[in-house]
């Protein structure tokens, strides 16, 4: 017989629920002050010019990273992992993709373009995108080197030494192409400035699935593994 720790969870009357809800709302008050004070902060960071002519590969052809803002102030960029000689993008990454597309509609309200970029040929990408129904912008930048200098490829020394710079810090990046998102802003000028990056648990904010999961009494059950139970969206048993 299986254990289930939630059968013999605390149970109590309303008004002590009440209570206890109130004890932990001054904490999450707390947290989102803490949240907005780090945002403050995060908008406060000193840009870096980028000075390098980047080219992707789009479905039309050849585009710049001028061109990737479609007009706007203010572009995102997520580093979906696809290597070039893979087939399909990544699962944990199409798990943060599929919730791109009801975002972006809003975002472009806001001033922000929202693109994936990955190393993958466009015509890998293409089909891969169709497969998974996405309208996101998503384009190759396999003929530049913008995912190595954005720290989400490494070369095969980079890998074989197992010290390389991912996530701000020197550590193993396990594998050719991480997860990471970039954020980039055009001036009246047309200079374009690389404003913040983040990896690892730090998009976490970006997949509202996560967000629902942890309202839940089981929270993301995963033990500490991260996202071993994710697949494609078409992958799921029917």
């Amino acid at each position: 017989m299986n254990h289930n720790p939630l059968d013999h969870h605390p149970v109590v009357s309303r008004e002590d629920w009440i209570t206890a809800r109130r004890a932990l709302l001054v904490k999450e008050k707390e947290l989102t002050r803490l949240r907005d004070e780090f945002n403050r902060q995060r908008g406060d960071l000193p840009w870096v010019r980028i000075d390098r002519p980047y080219e992707f590969s789009g479905p039309a052809g050849p585009e710049s990273l001028d061109d990737l803002f479609a007009g706007r102030s203010q572009l995102v960029v997520y580093h979906f992992m696809f290597a070039p000689e893979w087939k399909a993008g990544c699962s944990h990454c199409s798990f943060w993709a599929d919730h791109f597309n009801p975002a972006i509609v809003h975002l472009n309200q806001r001033d922000v373009t929202m693109v994936a970029v990955s190393r993958a040929p466009i015509e890998t990408i293409e089909t891969y995108r169709q497969r998974m129904g996405w309208t996101l912008k998503w384009v190759s930048s396999g003929g530049s080197t913008f995912n190595f200098d954005f720290d989400v490829s490494f070369t095969a020394e980079q890998r074989q030494e197992k010290h390389t710079r991912y996530n701000l810090s020197a550590e193993d990046p396990g594998t050719s192409d991480r997860e990471g998102i970039s954020v980039f802003y055009r001036g009246g000028s047309g200079t374009i400035f690389h404003t913040y990056s983040s990896h690892a648990r730090g998009i976490d904010l970006l997949n509202t699935t996560y967000n629902y999961l942890d309202l839940v009494p089981k929270g993301r059950d995963e033990g500490g593994r991260g996202p071993f139970w994710v697949k494609r969206h078409d992958e799921y048993p029917r």
